[in-house]
């Protein structure tokens, strides 16, 4: 059987762990009454152009000549429109977005001001320009009241009479953003909405077609529910406001690593926000495959279904353009450019474009590519338990486009199973990037990938069947085994068997398979009501007295290194194993089944951070990695769970839960 990718449920939303735990924030977060989007039409695609803050963050000879960040200027960023309106205009690219670094304090009203050095015609005329390149203009803020406008609250707020600074923070001038370089915004006074109304008019009134909101939390590794002084959702559901009354079209996005359990309060107030902290390096290039790209295959996944019309995943930069700036070899340039269009994430470039090279031009002007980016159909993982990775979405022509990777640091062979993908007998493959067909195919695509490579196809079925994809084990117990499973065309219900046997019917895409016999081996497949069966799952029910839960902090575990008990309240006996990680490790012992085979293997854990990774090792020999979704917020406190189908042998059991090049989450337990 193919192992499947893991699933995630925050423990204090099904209440696993305590009772305790079924009251923690994460289950009780609801977006207010949302105001409706004035111009739904600004965002229905994932948008494309280019954005000044690669360049301003690089160490790359001669880009930052005066001191980091002096590229930004009036000279630069239209040097930077003509050359997009020239290259990457014809291909859908129209966005030119100035970052940080252009303001220069507040007017009297404590709106921003640019700083007259690097931009001495003022940001009206820059826009301007833009808009007679046929582009649209794209500037930054950050979330709070600037401390440099406040100026001992007495400074008035424009088109609000009455109205000063002092009337719209707290009493304590509580400090907030990802750098808490602003005063936190008290939003129960009236004033308040009144001055974000005046920064967006403004904005309006220079043209601007796109606002860039940064330092947002909950998000950043700040915002966790005992840190209320970064949760920014007031400010979000503010601006959102104004940005709808400001008379205008203005796409408005936030930045960066936002938290996911607040996604409704972001889907609903925005349209969009960064997934992820800073692709950039802060080094001699632009990125690194190791230290800024290849966290997004681990961190997007909890996202996937929140992406859509209006609002969408950012990926932030494409840094693909330049190889020699980018810090990338071509495969890995390939697969950023792959990974960021199959997401439906913007396509924003952050290279110098007066000196794209061939290579690079050729992957940021592909129309295929560039199509499968705007049909806003984001793909999602088939598996990830192992480096070599199958990422899929289907296509509402019947068609699916496939995409492999090979994380690995060494070359490695790819496969994607037709079954389990959904495709049903023979298929048209196209090679995207190769431009190639390929008739008549069957079973699986596969590839020989280099370090970081990847290929990108699109699979039409000869014929009009189509088959339930990507079954999954989601939850077992003695008794049960709770399924899910994507579409198939055309089916209205689905039956479910069990060994041959139908077990159950679903007119939705899950099921709870019951009546099932204890430490039983059971081959699960779907048949929609249209087409063939699924690829089976098989699986183990628990055992007699099952399932087992297996404490990390155990006196039976082995700890190494660093790794050592914390407490944590809200975690299974207020323990937890933290600090896992490079040499640091925790084995736990004595896990034990009567019968070789494949059990789901769940697993609580904590993590603050976006996402985390780990190696989970079994008796010494097969290797399975773990995606820890994270919280995003520093919130280690909120245990979360995550399930695995694991070959495990009869009798005592060992799992190794390691990472040699990096932190992972904090380990709660095992349950088999």
């Amino acid at each position: 059987m193919s192992l499947r990718r893991p699933t995630l449920t925050v423990l204090a939303a099904i209440a696993l762990v305590s009772t305790a735990a079924a009251t923690a924030p994460a289950d009780a977060i609801e977006a207010k009454k949302p105001t409706p989007a004035t111009y739904p039409q600004v965002a229905a695609k994932p948008y494309m152009g280019w954005s000044s803050w690669s360049l301003q963050s690089t160490n790359y000879p001669g880009v930052n000549p005066d001191g980091p960040g002096s590229f930004i200027s009036e000279k630069n960023i239209l040097t930077q429109a003509n050359a997009l309106a020239t290259k990457l205009k014809p291909y859908g690219y129209e966005y030119i977005n100035v970052d940080a670094g252009w303001q220069d304090g507040g007017d009297e009203y404590g709106r921003p001001v640019a700083m007259a050095k690097r931009f001495p015609r003022g940001m009206k005329a820059v826009g301007d320009d833009i808009h007679k390149l046929g582009l649209k203009f794209g500037i930054y803020t950050t979330v709070g009241l600037g401390t440099d406008v406040y100026r001992d609250g007495n400074t008035p707020i424009y088109d609000a009479p009455g109205c000063f600074t002092r009337d719209i923070v707290y009493p304590d001038l509580r400090k907030t953003n990802g750098w808490d370089a602003a005063y936190k915004i008290n939003y129960e006074s009236p004033c308040a909405q009144k001055y974000a109304d005046s920064i967006a008019k403004l904005f309006a009134s220079w043209g601007v077609d796109f606002i860039k909101m940064d330092g947002v939390g909950p998000g950043s590794w700040k915002g966790a529910p005992d840190d209320p002084n970064h949760n920014n959702t007031e400010d979000i559901e503010a601006w959102w406001r104004a940005v709808q009354n400001a008379g205008r079209p203005m796409q408005y996005t936030l930045s960066w690593s936002l938290s996911h359990r607040y996604a409704d309060v972001w889907k609903q107030n925005s349209n969009g926000w960064r997934i992820d902290t800073d692709v950039e390096c802060y080094c001699d290039t632009i990125v690194k495959w190791d230290s800024s790209v290849k966290a997004r295959w681990w961190d997007l996944p909890q996202w996937i279904d929140d992406a859509g019309p209006g609002h969408w995943n950012n990926l932030d930069a494409l840094n693909v353009g330049v190889g020699a700036m980018d810090g990338l070899t071509d495969a890995e340039r390939q697969s950023y450019m792959t990974f960021w269009a199959i997401n439906s994430a913007p396509l924003f470039a952050g290279d110098d474009l007066t000196k794209l090279d061939a290579y690079g031009l050729k992957l940021l002007t592909n129309r295929e590519v560039i199509a499968i980016d705007q049909s806003g159909n984001p793909a999602r993982p088939l598996n990830q338990d192992q480096l070599q990775q199958v990422w899929y979405a289907q296509n509402k022509d019947g068609s699916t486009t496939v995409a492999l990777f090979n994380l690995a640091d060494a070359p490695a062979t790819v496969t994607g199973n037709f079954a389990q993908l959904g495709i049903d007998g023979k298929a048209t493959v196209r090679d995207i990037w190769a431009n190639q067909n390929t008739r008549n195919v069957s079973g699986a695509v596969s590839a020989q990938l280099p370090a970081h490579g990847s290929k990108l196809y699109k699979i039409t079925p000869n014929g009009n069947g189509a088959i339930p994809a990507d079954l999954t084990a989601t939850d077992v117990s003695r008794t049960t085994v709770s399924l899910n499973w994507r579409p198939s065309a055309g089916s209205s219900s689905y039956k479910v068997f069990a060994n041959g046997k139908q077990v159950a019917t679903s007119s939705g895409t899950n099921v709870v398979v019951s009546g099932l016999l204890p430490q039983t081996q059971y081959t699960f497949t779907v048949q929609g009501s249209k087409g063939a069966a699924s690829a089976p799952v098989t699986m183990f029910t628990a055992k007699i007295g099952g399932p087992v839960r297996y404490e990390a902090e155990a006196s039976s575990s082995t700890l190494t290194g660093d790794a050592g008990v914390s407490g944590c309240s809200l975690c299974s006996g207020a323990s937890k194993i933290g600090n896992i990680g490079y040499g640091s490790t925790v084995t736990l012992n004595n896990i034990t089944v009567p019968t070789t085979g494949t059990y789901l293997v769940k697993i609580a854990y904590t993590d603050g951070d976006t996402s985390r990774q780990s190696m989970l090792t079994v008796n010494g020999a097969d290797n399975y990695w773990a995606n820890y979704s994270g919280l995003g917020d520093n919130d280690w406190g909120t245990p979360q769970v995550t399930y695995l189908p694991m070959k495990l042998t009869a009798g005592a059991n060992s799992i190794k839960v390691s990472n040699p090049n990096g932190y992972i989450a904090d380990i709660d337990w095992i349950t088999v």
